[in-house]
């Protein structure tokens, strides 16, 4: 199999694993809604989850980090001619490490939330709120600074940049950068949400993290079936694009 279809595959396998796994914990724990509820709602529902909730926050994490593989493989199987291949360099950087963010947002719950919980429901009034403020502490700085403020940006400059790439290069559809543009932007609206924790008041549209996230994610199914169709060459103009020219 090539690079290029192999890269496809990746990308296939990465988002419905995720999807997979996301869809499991929104079914058990109420993701991404009870991260804005309460320190004691969630910690109680979290210590009545058990290990099975354990489980399945660890699965969530790594089936989002194994997009590292194919964000990581992407320059090699596009090919881009030399001018245009540090940009996509850069690019794969920065799409590795907001993988590498999200991961550790997520894996919190499953090597720090998890003995906060326990300490929550077995302790005393003092306990319970000292366990609070170091719930809120964690929960600011792993969730919403490193895996939704950081990754999520980052992932977007990703997607922008490929965008621009399928856009410009030839070796995408063209489509898949319009799409990949506005599943960007919708997943950027998101921000108001992850602001809104630092600062009351600030602009949020609660809709923007269903649709972001959802529209992202299905850009990337559609990114790995198209890498899995034939090759198009960087020398390949669109007849309208031709057209256009002369």
């Amino acid at each position: 199999m090539s690079i290029r279809r192999a890269n496809g595959l990746f990308f296939l396998i990465a988002a419905v694993s995720f999807g997979v796994a996301s869809s499991i914990l929104s079914a058990t724990f109420d993701w991404p809604d009870i991260l804005r509820a309460p320190a004691p709602t969630v910690l109680a529902a979290f210590e009545g989850g058990g290990d099975s909730l354990v489980w399945t926050w660890f699965a969530t994490a790594w089936t989002y980090g194994l997009l590292a593989i194919p964000i990581l493989l992407l320059p090699r199987a596009l090919r881009l001619p030399a001018p245009r291949l540090p940009a996509l360099r850069m690019a794969t950087l920065i799409g590795a490490a907001s993988v590498l963010l999200s991961v550790i947002g997520f894996l919190r719950w499953v090597f720090v939330v998890p003995p906060l919980a326990h300490s929550w429901t077995s302790g005393s009034p003092v306990t319970r709120a000292a366990v609070e403020a170091a719930w809120t502490a964690q929960h600011q700085f792993g969730g919403a600074l490193l895996g939704e403020h950081l990754g999520q940006l980052l992932a977007i400059v990703w997607s922008v940049s490929v965008s621009m790439i399928a856009l410009r290069g030839g070796v995408l559809p063209r489509w898949i950068g319009w799409a990949g543009l506005v599943a960007s932007a919708l997943y950027l609206l998101n921000q108001g949400d992850v602001m809104a924790t630092a600062l009351p008041g600030f602009p949020v549209w609660d809709a923007a993290g269903f649709l972001g996230s959802t529209a992202w994610g299905l850009w990337i199914l559609a990114l790995g079936v198209t890498l899995l169709l034939p090759a198009r060459s960087p020398h390949d103009v669109p007849a309208e694009r031709a057209l256009a020219a002369a």
